[in-house]
């Protein structure tokens, strides 16, 4: 007997439904939210199993890896593309999605998801976690800016911590009394930034360290953390048919909403991973602003400024860039100044 089966995951139990090729459902069950557990289960009551769904989820990674050690041929699909198809029953439920995942992988009918290695994840938590502490960073300057300015301070330009010290010291001589008071916000915000120079000599050694990173450093504005991210991204560059397909993978591609005699084109699909996107977008902003040395992608994307402004200009040139960096992966060559 052919047989299909669907796992709706949560953080402690995951729902099972398994059905047969006419959709028939075989059986239902409940177990733990373990690799093992579930690998076990399977053998146990799906002889002939051909096919496992489960959705995208903090889950997911750990489940999949998991289950194909076991030898389950299980696929993951995108959550975002299931829920159109669950959302056909008028009554949501965990024992309704694992049906419906299950009659999913029966009429094949999903986008399979392309699961990194363990590997990658380090790199991508490495990152996830520098951008964390910027983003902490970020937020703590805004409020040291904001309370000085309730009592008539104003902290300025002060962007290094040598010259904070040096403009708070000035700020504590017409006020001492706010010294104590801003003293633990101060010091959060030097261990941050001695964690987040910590974290970038970490991820500029690794991508030193890495061949291709070196090779996607050549192109200018391309630093380690944009080569980082792209590679971590990305991962197998041979998963991509055309090289074009990369930039819409990042989700820097119109949005199309197109029926009948309607053919609406917005901005970009922001569908695509955010943290590549972020990287690409700031890596291009650097080639047009900061480059001095011109070159054809950079005089591409300042005609297109002059012509529709820098915002587009800025969207165009990540999205070419993608195209590059993935032509020099797959190429293995460095990029050539024209």
């Amino acid at each position: 007997m052919t047989i299909y089966a669907g796992l709706d995951v949560s953080d402690k139990t995951t729902h099972l439904c398994v059905v047969d090729a006419d959709g028939v459902v075989l059986k239902r069950d409940v177990v733990a939210s373990d690799p093992d557990v579930i690998a076990k289960w399977l053998g146990k009551h799906c002889l002939g199993l051909v096919r496992v769904v489960l959705e995208t989820g903090p889950l997911s990674t750990f489940l999949y890896h998991g289950l194909v050690e076991r030898s389950i041929p299980v696929e993951c699909i995108c959550a975002r593309h299931a829920k159109g198809v669950l959302a056909t029953r008028v009554n949501k439920s965990d024992v309704h999605d694992a049906e419906g995942l299950a009659q999913l992988a029966r009429t094949g009918w999903f986008k399979r998801v392309h699961m990194k290695a363990s590997a990658t994840h380090i790199d991508r938590a490495a990152l996830r976690i520098r951008t964390q502490l910027i983003g902490t960073r970020v937020a703590l300057g805004n409020q040291l800016r904001g309370l000085l300015k309730l009592f008539g301070l104003r902290l300025g330009s002060a962007r290094t911590p040598g010259k904070r010290r040096e403009r708070l010291h000035a700020l504590y001589q017409q006020r001492p009394d706010l010294e104590p008071l801003f003293a633990p916000l101060v010091a959060t915000m030097e261990v941050l930034e001695e964690q987040l120079r910590a974290s970038n000599k970490l991820l500029e050694s690794r991508a030193a360290e890495d061949a291709v990173c070196s090779r996607l450093m050549s192109v200018p504005g391309v630093g380690p953390i944009t080569a980082l991210t792209f590679t971590a991204t990305v991962e197998d560059p041979h998963r991509f048919a055309r090289s074009e397909d990369v930039g819409a993978y990042a989700g820097l591609v119109p949005r199309r909403n197109q029926s009948g005699e309607r053919d609406v084109r917005g901005n970009i699909s922001k569908a695509g991973d955010p943290m590549l996107r972020r990287a690409l977008f700031e890596a291009a902003n650097i080639m047009l602003s900061r480059v001095q040395r011109p070159f054809a992608l950079q005089l591409w994307g300042k005609r297109i400024a002059d012509a529709k402004g820098s915002k587009r200009a800025r969207i165009a040139v990540a999205r070419k860039l993608a195209v590059l960096l993935h032509r020099l992966w797959l190429n293995e060559t460095e990029f050539r100044w024209t």
